[in-house]
């Protein structure tokens, strides 16, 4: 998903790339024991077969069908690899939108019924949004980095790992769980809060290229 975001907002596919690299690396090694942590304190026990299963097939499986992919499009040149990319573009937004057709159609009612839990969910996940969407691309432009990366900077440091959460609370707990419900309005509740900050990046893009004004300094 934050290929999809990265290109809305016209962001440097490399710089995507080494972040998304980097962001599954770390989730390969700290995803299993993060949620083993969690559902430890609240005493719930967790199969260490089905995190380290979820992991491989969410994580590793397609970073390593996407890398042979990607080594085999680039063998027949790089104008070729950037024609398959640019077709692919399309096809990735409407499978996200299908995606979201089909986890809210499966628990549209669950939904529906407990508006509540979802204002519950939905208020933290906001103020994580905005505030490290925020943090990053103020801090981009702090320092002067160039609009294309602090774009997916700013999308990155905002996303969370829900299709992967979503996995894993389905094959722990079952469909119909509460733990399902919560992982599956997440990704709800996110997808329209990033292309919120797609919106937003992309039309700050003239205020974020201005030239920063730096006060006056005063002399002995």
């Amino acid at each position: 998903m934050v290929f999809v975001w990265s290109q809305l907002c016209k962001g440097d596919p490399y710089f995507t790339l080494s972040q998304v690299a980097l962001n599954d690396a770390i989730m390969v090694v700290a995803f299993a024991p993060i949620v083993a942590l969690l559902l430890g304190l609240s005493s719930i026990t967790v199969p260490w077969d089905t995190l380290l299963t979820s992991v491989g097939l969410y994580i590793v499986v397609p970073v390593i069908v996407a890398q042979v992919w990607r080594k085999a499009l680039l063998k027949r040149g790089q104008a070729h690899f950037d024609a398959v990319a640019s077709r692919l573009g399309p096809a990735s937004i409407g499978a996200l939108l299908l995606t979201l057709v089909l986890l809210f159609a499966f628990q549209g009612e669950a939904i529906l019924a407990q508006p509540l839990v979802i204002a519950l969910l939905a208020v933290p996940i906001l103020i994580q949004v905005v505030l490290n969407a925020g943090l990053a691309y103020g801090l981009s432009r702090k320092l002067g980095v160039q609009h294309c990366v602090a774009g997916p900077s700013a999308l990155i440091g905002a996303s969370n790992f829900f299709e992967l959460a979503v996995a894993t609370a389905i094959s722990l707990f079952g469909f119909q769980s509460g733990a399902a419900l919560a992982t599956v309005v997440g990704v709800l509740i996110e997808v329209p809060l990033m292309l919120a900050v797609v919106a937003v990046v992309n039309r700050s893009k003239s205020w974020y290229e201005r030239p920063q004004v730096v006060g006056p300094t005063r002399h002995g």
